[in-house]
């Protein structure tokens, strides 16, 4: 619980300017059908939802889901929606969505379940549709911000810094295209070069 506590209320303020920047640097327009994948609290989704994308947001937490069905209440927004399901099976048929999205769920989990997140992506997107990644860049820069995100992750501990070690080692969203063949369009680097924005489309 603390954990939650200190996504909703530290994490997720200091992306709402990514937040509101993403959908715009991914082209997604109005009335799209988006999935964001490892949603947690929401907050994606719901700024999806604010700029009038239909925008469906998956967690494996439910706890982190009843935070999201809280705040999409708060702001009334009727064009989002959440579902608890894990992100290696996901719920869907094929080509359902216009584009789907995932922010910080690649870098915590190790190699075989990446690539099962992919795949799952990859099958639910439409043929033309486009993808959307947000993590950490690799190699991280030798600055403040940096070390940071490399003490969280020691101290979380346990899988998600093996999983965090492992995304560093194996190059990151670079190589996870390239594994997956899935075409870059653009990227952009953020928050002083800790944060990489990436999107990208079936080859």
């Amino acid at each position: 619980m603390m954990y939650i506590f200190n996504y909703e209320n530290l994490v997720d303020p200091l992306l709402r300017d990514i937040r509101r920047f993403l959908p715009e640097f991914s082209a997604m327009k109005y009335g799209d059908k988006v999935l964001d994948i490892c949603c947690g609290t929401g907050e994606q989704v719901l700024e999806y939802g604010r700029q009038g994308i239909t925008a469906t947001g998956i967690d494996i937490d439910p706890s982190m889901l009843k935070i999201a069905v809280k705040n999409k209440k708060k702001r009334h927004l009727g064009n989002v929606s959440f579902q608890l399901a894990d992100a290696t099976a996901l719920p869907f048929p094929d080509a359902y969505f216009d584009s789907a999205s995932i922010s910080f769920g690649l870098h915590d989990k190790g190699k075989r379940v990446r690539d099962r997140v992919i795949q799952e992506m990859k099958r639910v997107v439409k043929p033309n549709g486009d993808f959307t990644f947000l993590d950490f860049q690799v190699p991280l820069p030798k600055n403040t911000g940096a070390l940071l995100v490399r003490m969280i992750e020691f101290v979380v501990g346990g899988e998600h810094y093996a999983g965090f070690k492992d995304y560093l080692s194996n190059g990151g969203l670079a190589e996870i295209l390239k594994t997956h063949h899935l075409l870059e369009q653009q990227k952009i680097v953020l928050k002083a070069g800790t944060i990489l924005a990436l999107k990208a489309t079936h080859s």
